[in-house]
């Protein structure tokens, strides 16, 4: 038993669970934390901003299937730190986030940068809204076994983000190692649950049955890591797959059984094919509002109302999800991976000789062909500042297969969710449920550290990367491969091409000038030279593709700040804004 500060316990707490990165930024309250990681083979990845720090750590967990680790400190810290925290609890990923806080003997007394308006001692009530809990950690004899429950917390059931909030004479103390040790051969990671041979019975039966099924699977698959396990039970049971957009990737856009996104800018042939099902197979999805056309029936799904034509399956690892949103004939509460495990088995044993759908994958393939052949004009258009689709479409060509590319908000998200080929499954990083701008400039630093070996790209509109371009700092000084893409079209395009479509005006949501001739507009490949990063200015449609092949091939950290055309996103489905701005008219997203 050995007598160590309580902060250099937790750092040889988090070397036990195989921590390699602790994404953060300095504050009073935590430096006892980062001289005790100084002496560990922990790196501390220090930013300029948290934000930064949050963000980064939500692609780190995304890509590398664990809890991620964030350092923040107290207030104004933890504050700028909240946003990138959201974003990872809205769409479900695994954090610990560890934050200084006041030292306990001046809590009543209103000390430097204490939160304390409504009550002492609340800093940590400020994350209550959004993580899965949230300590405050007053005795130094209990840091070992909520360190514990944060992370056995944050990784189980339907993951997300925890704080432990921890006052700086905390950090400082010196306690013996026993309330550590005593946890040394604690399960790193809980057994999730499955379902039981009778329940998988009843599910495959059903859609063995069924004239039209439809496997509508969302984020839950990348989650649970069980892209082969719903491939194998796809290709048994060849019923088509349609996805949510957190769904995006969870088997090659490629095979020939999946759809597309659905929702209000998904596709045709998923709406339809979504509307027509007898039966829907929902599983690792929460049916959320643009995923669904706002759950306005006749868009995407029948399901419930006087329309009602589709019964649900619905298997989610959290029991809320299941029916909130939709009727559902069964439901059961399980891990996606180990439910699919079991779902193939039954599956095998009732059906062994499997299904045959050719029409339904001529169908798919028609589509897509037909689709390709929509956007080729746009896709090889010469036109400059450029086609979003070409923009994308050089994209596709320049990256390897396994390449990770991380998207923000607009475009860059709902136009690579619709049209840009994923085929490695997990190879996309988007934010879902939160939609924040400025999550993929420094997702994309979080997603090279977790997979040193792959490409790693960020797609993102003007707009997101002016949010936080000082993630360029922690790049450079890391030197990391990383390619960032300037969609830029001099606007927050789509609120832009959303209000000129309701009210006639851009104010407040386009910049001076115009994206090939901005008005004293910041020039986004100078900002990375400035900060010692390589820095590009597309002059031509056909410059991109070459510049993107060389900067990939550079090894080091690029931005190309690319003109773009601000070309509304196509959509098939609906969203309930247009009839709030509009209620009495028939007036899309898409500006005339």
């Amino acid at each position: 038993m050995t007598e160590k500060t309580v902060a250099e316990h937790i750092v040889d707490f988090l070397e036990r669970r195989d921590v390699k990165h602790v994404f953060g930024l300095c504050g009073h309250t935590n430096i006892s934390v980062l001289a005790a990681l100084e002496k560990s083979p922990i790196d501390f990845v220090t930013v300029r901003h948290e934000q930064i720090a949050s963000h980064a750590a939500d692609a780190y967990a995304r890509v590398q299937g664990r809890a991620s680790v964030v350092l923040s400190h107290l207030s104004p810290g933890l504050t700028n730190c909240a946003t990138g925290v959201a974003n990872a609890a809205l769409d479900c990923i695994p954090m610990v986030v560890i934050a200084g806080d006041i030292p306990t003997h001046y809590y009543g007394k209103h000390p430097h940068q204490e939160v304390n308006l409504h009550g002492d001692a609340q800093q940590y009530e400020i994350y209550r809204p959004f993580v899965k809990r949230a300590w405050r950690v007053d005795r130094a004899d209990l840091m070992a076994d909520v360190l514990e429950k944060a992370f056995h917390l944050a990784e189980s059931g339907q993951p997300g983000p925890v704080l432990v909030n921890v006052p700086m004479d905390v950090f400082s103390q010196v306690i013996p190692s026993h309330t550590f040790d005593r946890l040394k051969e604690n399960t790193r990671a809980l057994v999730k649950p499955s379902i039981d041979d009778e329940t998988a019975r009843a599910i495959v039966e059903r859609l063995a049955k069924a004239e039209s099924p439809v496997i509508y699977a969302g984020g839950g698959i990348l989650l649970a890591k069980a892209s082969e396990e719903l491939r194998e039970f796809v290709d048994h049971m060849q019923i088509p797959v349609a996805h949510s957009l957190m769904g995006k990737g969870l088997l090659r856009d490629d095979h020939p059984l999946v759809l597309g996104m659905t929702g209000f800018w998904g596709t045709s042939l998923t709406n339809q094919a979504c509307l027509d099902a007898d039966y829907i197979f929902a599983i690792g999805t929460r049916f959320k509002e643009a995923d669904c056309s706002s759950w306005y029936p006749g868009y995407t799904f029948n399901i419930g109302g006087e329309t009602d034509k589709t019964k649900v399956i619905h298997i989610d690892i959290e029991p809320s999800e299941i029916g909130r949103n939709y009727p559902t004939e069964i439901g059961a509460v399980a891990d996606a991976k180990a439910a699919l495990k079991v779902l193939t088995r039954v599956a095998k044993e009732l059906y062994p000789d499997g299904f045959k759908r050719p029409e339904v994958t001529e169908k798919i393939s028609e589509f897509r062909a037909g689709f390709k052949e929509s956007n080729r004009e746009m896709a090889t258009s010469s036109a400059f500042p450029m086609m979003p689709e070409r923009i994308l479409a050089d994209t596709r060509a320049a990256l390897p297969e396994d390449a990770i590319i991380t998207t923000d908000v607009g475009w860059n998200k709902n136009g690579v969710g619709q049209q840009f080929d994923i085929l490695t499954p997990g190879s996309i990083l988007t934010p879902g449920g939160f939609a924040t701008m400025g999550f993929g400039p420094p997702g994309a630093i979080g997603a090279k550290l977790a997979a040193p070996d792959r490409v790693v790209l960020s797609l993102v509109g003007d707009g997101g990367f002016g949010q936080n371009p000082a993630m360029l700092s922690t790049a450079v000084e890391l030197d990391l491969a990383i390619v960032w893409l300037v969609m830029n079209n001099n606007a927050f395009g789509t609120i832009a091409g959303l209000m000129k479509a309701h009210y006639g005006s851009t104010y407040g949501a386009s910049f001076p000038g115009s994206a090939e001739a901005p008005t004293n507009g910041p020039g986004y490949a100078e900002i990375a030279r400035a900060y010692g990063a390589e820095g590009v200015r597309i002059s031509s449609a056909d410059a991109l593709l070459p510049a993107l092949r060389a900067a990939i091939a550079s090894g080091r950290p690029t931005v190309l700040d690319v003109p773009m055309i601000n070309n509304p996103t196509p959509t098939t489905g609906h969203w309930n804004i247009l009839d709030i701005y509009s209620p009495d008219r028939d007036v899309s997203h898409v500006a005339t």
